[in-house]
């Protein structure tokens, strides 16, 4: 793998719906970084694994994952509770983790010149991806919060749920992070503590730009 040097890295990890992939692309679009939503990986495998149950298997995911390209990943089809509950199924098995985890190393640290380096969201991005980035962000915010944006984000999509259905998925989903075996989900030390439930979009941003621009202007 090949790594550029004097390249700006941003690693965020966050349960489901705190708002980290809004703010991870307003920082991308700002900095001018590329951007991955780590989740979304596992989701794209889940997703094929639905639709192609008779080819699924490890060389299939493989060449899926060799060819993978951002725009394969912003299938609204991904948002779906089915391809979710898959999903937390998949990345559990060691097999599927280690083959997203060369995807998301060459990623993060081999960006296209065009970039001035990388900004990625998940849940082990600040321990297990990206140990040494430039700045560590935990983000989170209330269950009651997060279910209620992922709510309305799943019902201006038309997708038939309620809020309590949303809530308790994601009830489940934090228990899985959480206490998996495999790169569970974990605020670490050096990480900056981000609680966005009283933070619009825009505050959020202006408050992690302000962190940011702190450290790289001295």
């Amino acid at each position: 793998m090949i790594n550029r040097k004097k390249i700006l890295k941003i690693a965020i990890d966050s349960p489901a719906a705190a708002g980290a992939g809004t703010v991870a692309k307003a920082l991308s679009r700002h900095y001018n970084l590329i951007y991955l939503d780590t989740g979304k990986i596992y989701r794209y495998i889940a997703y094929l694994k639905l639709k192609f149950r008779k080819k699924f298997n490890q060389k299939f995911i493989r060449s899926k994952i060799k060819s993978l390209k951002v725009s394969n990943l912003k299938n609204k089809v991904l948002l779906s509770d089915e391809v979710g509950t898959e999903a937390s199924i998949i990345s559990k098995k060691k097999s599927i983790r280690k083959m997203v985890h060369s995807f998301q190393l060459n990623f993060a640290y081999n960006p296209p010149k065009k970039f001035n380096g990388s900004c990625l969201d998940g849940r082990d991005i600040t321990y297990n991806i990206i140990p040494d980035a430039d700045f560590k962000f935990f983000i989170t915010a209330n269950l009651k919060t997060r279910a209620l944006r992922r709510f309305k984000e799943l019902k201006s999509l038309k997708k038939k749920t309620t809020y309590e259905e949303v809530l308790k998925s994601i009830k489940k989903r934090d228990k899985s992070d959480y206490n998996r075996k495999i790169s569970p989900l974990k605020k670490t030390k050096d990480s900056l503590l981000i609680n966005t439930t009283n933070l619009t979009k825009r505050s959020c941003f202006l408050k992690i730009k302000k962190i940011i621009d702190k450290k790289i202007n001295i």
